[in-house]
């Protein structure tokens, strides 16, 4: 069987990047694999490729190149959503050149892995194969414009995959897809190639993009009553993003230059993982929690605020890690504190962490897409008639409430008194007076 994957950039370093790397690394054990990035801005991707899945690009940003000088490429994308939150990077070119490989392509299975890519699978990918939309964002992260031609799209497709059961759940109740199956597959996290944590590191490790969402703020101010009972702890964030200098300024402002860094991006993070005794995510939203996983598998325990989506379900509570309220930095200082002050708990929970992280190892993640895409075979039938019934009723819907709303339009059968008085009862000037004609109430026409 021969499957697709289409990413934005498979050249560039993100958690959506490195998990449908691996993803393809797996999938090729049994299948023909491919990937199709819609942008190229270097000569080499930043993550080992499998050697057996092709990359195929589609458009080329680097300077000089052949595409930079094609005026498409200046003009704004028809069929990307506007209001994707990359929109901005997709030009006309680019929709052009992936409509032409996805209606062009023999692949069995299409799978795009975000929204706006998503909705070029369902206007261009061809019916007899099946196609699938990843979310790897939450569907509350989206704007009510993008969810709106999201549902109109994501209905015409086989099946929309999740990271979390929490999300799936979501869809299910705001976004109605009579016929489409809503699945929740988390990500690969293969094991890593470093030895795990000997625990004896004294370092609080964290990573992701430095944005407002991920509250290293709120880190580094629980840190700071960790570093005042143990001066000898360190505080490593990983990461780049706007904003570093703002945070720069809150270690200092702390007191805390010398015992918090800020090290930039750091790949493969594992190995920065692995030094550390403890890794914590303050975040007040996350669609998965990749480097949640990532620690865990480099037998590190983790302190993640309970936000929605993803931490409640990789994290055992107290076993393997621990759930404090989200945006609470007095519970966050305290659970990071009872971790560094009991190094045999802390012991206990990161050989916990270490097995149950091969929840998310290639084979078992690689087999539920198999079986998905058997379902979703074996089922076809069975989802078009719900596709079409649901189509059916959501017009007949409509319809209902066109007719219900003519009928309660003024003027359209309101009584005679809220129209105001017939003209046969009104005074009338002149000498001769007709009879007063009986009230006729005008019926509308269904």
């Amino acid at each position: 069987m021969k499957i697709t994957l289409l990413l934005h950039n498979a050249y560039a370093i993100g958690g959506t990047i490195r998990t449908t790397l691996n993803l393809a690394a797996a999938l090729a054990d049994r299948h023909d694999v491919e990937i199709v990035s819609m942008l190229r801005h270097r000569e080499v991707p930043r993550f080992a490729v499998d050697p057996r899945v092709r990359l195929v690009p589609l458009v080329d940003t680097r300077v000089g190149s052949d595409d930079m000088a094609d005026p498409r490429f200046s003009e704004p994308a028809h069929d990307f959503p506007a209001a994707e939150k990359r929109y901005e990077q997709y030009s006309r070119l680019v929709d052009i050149r992936a409509a032409a490989h996805l209606r062009a392509t023999d692949a069995d299975v299409v799978i795009g892995t975000r929204p706006g890519i998503n909705v070029y699978v369902a206007r261009f990918a061809p019916h007899r194969a099946l196609r699938i939309a990843q979310e790897h964002l939450r569907h509350d992260a989206h704007g009510k414009r993008l969810r709106a031609e999201l549902a109109r799209h994501y209905r015409t497709l086989d099946a929309v995959v999740t990271t979390t059961e929490a999300d799936a759940a979501v869809y299910r109740a705001r976004m109605p897809l009579p016929g489409v199956r809503i699945q929740a597959v988390p990500n690969i996290v293969p094991a890593p190639q470093v030895p795990p944590s000997d625990g004896t590191g004294k370092v609080i490790a964290a990573a992701g993009r430095l944005v407002p969402g991920k509250r290293f703020d709120l880190l580094i101010e629980a840190f700071s009553a960790v570093a005042a009972k143990h001066p000898d702890w360190r505080l490593r964030i990983h990461g780049g993003g706007a904003e570093r200098a703002g945070l720069q300024q809150l270690i200092d402002g702390l007191g805390l230059g010398d015992r918090a860094e800020l090290t930039g991006p750091r790949s493969p993070i594992e190995a920065e993982f692995a030094k550390a005794a403890v890794v914590a995510s303050a975040s007040d939203a996350e669609s998965f929690g990749m480097t949640l996983v990532e620690a865990m598998r480099c037998g590190v325990p983790v302190v993640s605020t309970d936000c929605p989506l993803g931490p409640a379900e990789i994290i055992t509570d107290g076993t393997d890690g621990l759930l404090v309220p989200r945006g609470d930095g007095m519970a966050l200082a305290g659970a990071l504190l009872t971790l560094v002050e009991d190094p045999e708990r802390r012991g206990r929970m990161a050989a916990a962490a270490l097995h149950s992280a091969t929840r998310y190892d290639p084979g078992p993640i690689a087999a539920r897409y198999q079986r998905l895409f058997e379902e979703l075979r074996s089922t076809r039938r069975r989802r078009a008639l719900r596709r079409v019934l649901g189509w059916a009723r959501a017009r007949g819907r409509r319809l209902a409430r066109r007719i219900l709303t003519a009928v309660r339009r003024p003027g359209n059968g309101a009584p005679a008194a809220h129209r105001g008085a017939d003209p046969a009862v009104r005074g009338t000037t002149g000498a001769s007076s007709a009879p007063t004609a009986p009230s006729v109430t005008n019926t509308p026409s269904l």
